[in-house]
């Protein structure tokens, strides 16, 4: 028999989710929480997932809503299980992922009173959330009154207070595609069920929600369009023009627009591997190219407009280019928000690259010019090098990421862990079949694995993990999950610590390199046993090449492949790559 809660607040909580389009709820166990979790469970158009880990389980959502572009609900118990979604919250934030976070917690007249699991809930995530709906507890003592009536009436308001206020969360969600968070106070009895969920939220309620905004490129306005034509006069007028483009989901359309716009030799595009576009003519390892140039070369590469879109920026040597050599122009297009990476952002369109573009090609004209030419040299000159240096080099991090990449499948769904995974990934032209992500949000070590998994849950392409040992033995409880899939793959680097520290400047030349670096000597075998995972190794060019023949192949089990390189070698390979660049 399907049950649903009998509390009238976690039946409106559940009714506005579902009226909303909510289809991915990721939950975690606990006792406060019960009543959403019952109804959430039963119903018939929610798919409930189970995930213990608070902070795997934020994000394996976000891995969802990653791919999904839509909402997907997290659903925890009272107390400090709540604080352990602020990573993901923070990451989807900075990243423009929907996350609905809906929290229980205890009626007011329970909190700070040493009653257990009880913390001050209502707006912890202020820094990094788009809205706060914090309800009230409709059946809670803290509205008892003497009058009757009066009750009556009063808990006739506070639903549809609540209900706007759900409303509200859900549509920013969606509209403003980032994390929204709704603290719903449940008193005892938690577990009374009945055999049908109540529709609260009709039209009968004298409640009207706000009308959904669907996001199509095809019906934005003409908002901005004055001015496009305005900057292309500007545009057609110069000789050095690039476009840079940092994290982005795969779009047919923006492919081709920006096809269009490199044939002309005064355009030049720069892309990150995590851009997901694709071209010949596109510098597209663009620390390869610059990292070797002094600042007599980078100033005369200088752009006279830089026009961006997409997020992050990975490219520390880009950013060091674009901030001492500032465009006389910069501007920048997205719906959501323009970060002045560089110092100089003069203009932020707030439609979509796709719209934006579609407008801006009617006025724009090729320009002769040398600058995309150059370029072009440039990145020759450079790809020459770097296989040269391959064909030299021990068994290291370069080479097996060298490796790696040459023999990925086609047509694979890629997820990369921060750090020096993505900087190495950023060295290398990639198959151009392959979906690029990475949690570039905060840039953290924390959530990666978790993240590939909630994506590669939902996408229908393979799914392979890049990650460091680092990032992997932080995440480890990721592998604390049902719901992977027999084809996911994870390949983890293991260079025994944090690698990167002895790249950067600075820790190399202190007295305490080891609490920067975190050495260890972990693997990941056993963790591959307790979880299920079928465990391959490889700590050579021989056995890593033998190893990758079969590991894509689809098999009982997911597998991890780790790769033991030699931590005191990386480094030095590494530092002398760039020179010989």
């Amino acid at each position: 028999m399907t049950q649903f809660p009998k509390n009238k607040l976690a039946q409106l909580v559940i009714q506005s989710c579902i009226d909303n389009d909510i289809e991915n709820v990721v939950i975690s166990p606990g006792s406060r929480n019960a009543p959403l979790t019952i109804g959430f469970v039963n119903h018939a158009r929610i798919n409930a997932l189970s995930i213990v880990d608070e902070r795997s389980a934020g994000f394996f959502a976000l891995g969802i809503a990653q791919q999904t572009q839509k909402p997907t609900a997290l659903v925890c118990t009272s107390g400090s299980a709540l604080l352990n979604y602020y990573p993901a919250v923070a990451e989807a934030y900075y990243s423009n992922i929907p996350l609905v976070i809906i929290s229980a917690d205890r009626p007011k007249h329970l909190i700070d009173i040493g009653d257990g699991q009880t913390i001050k809930q209502e707006y912890v995530f202020t820094n990094h959330i788009l809205f706060n709906a914090n309800l009230l507890d409709i059946e809670s003592p803290d509205l008892v009154q003497e009058d009757h009536d009066e009750q009556s009436s009063l808990l006739n308001d506070e639903i549809l207070d609540d209900q706007a206020l759900i409303d509200k969360a859900l549509y920013i969600a969606k509209d403003q595609s980032g994390p929204v968070h709704i603290n719903v106070p449940f008193d005892e009895p938690l577990y009374e069920t009945v055999e049908k969920l109540n529709s609260i939220n009709d039209k009968s309620s004298g409640s009207e929600r706000p009308e959904v905004v669907i996001d199509n490129i095809m019906e934005e306005s003409n908002r901005g369009v004055e001015k496009i034509q305005d900057l292309a006069e500007i545009w057609n007028n110069s000789l050095k023009k690039m476009i840079l483009i940092g994290t982005n989901y795969p779009d047919e359309l923006l492919q081709s627009q920006l096809d269009e716009i490199s044939l002309d030799d005064s355009v030049i595009v720069l892309t990150e591997t995590t851009s997901n576009v694709n071209n010949l003519q596109f510098i597209n390892s663009i620390d390869k190219v610059i990292f070797p140039m002094n600042d007599k070369e980078l100033e005369e590469f200088k752009p006279d407009i830089l026009l961006t879109l997409g997020g992050m920026i990975v490219s520390k040597k880009v950013k060091y280019f674009l901030r001492k050599f500032s465009p006389k122009h910069h501007w920048h297009i997205d719906i959501y928000n323009a970060n002045d990476t560089f110092f100089c952002l003069e203009y932020h369109f707030t439609i979509s690259p796709q719209y934006f573009l579609g407008q801006f090609l009617t006025y724009i004209k090729a320009r002769e010019s040398k600058y995309k030419k150059a370029w072009i040299d440039v990145k020759a000159l450079r790809d020459d090098k770097h296989d040269k240096y391959l064909e030299q080099i021990e068994f290291s991090d370069l080479k097996t990421f060298e490796i790696l990449l040459k023999q990925m499948p086609y047509n694979m769904h890629v997820q990369l862990a921060n750090s020096s995974i993505i900087r190495y990934t950023q060295l290398f032209n990639l198959n151009t079949s392959l979906e690029i992500y990475c949690n570039r949000g905060t840039s953290g070590i924390e959530g990666s694995m978790s993240t590939a998994i909630g994506a590669s849950y939902i996408n229908k392409k393979q799914t392979v993990l890049l990650t460091g040992d680092i990032s992997f033995l932080y995440d480890s409880n990721a592998l604390w999950n049902k719901y992977i899939k027999n084809n996911f793959r994870i390949v983890l680097i293991n260079n025994s610590g944090g690698g990167i520290f002895r790249f950067i400047p600075g820790p190399k030349s202190t007295n305490v390199l080891e609490f920067f670096e975190t050495p260890h000597h972990l693997n990941a075998g056993q963790l591959c046993e307790m979880y299920g995972l079928e465990y391959l190794f490889a700590d050579n060019e021989e056995k890593l090449i033998y190893q990758l023949k079969s590991f894509y192949l689809l098999d009982e089990k997911p597998k991890l492949l780790e790769i033991q390189t030699p931590n005191d070698v990386n480094d030095k390979v590494l530092e002398n790559y760039f020179k010989f660049l």
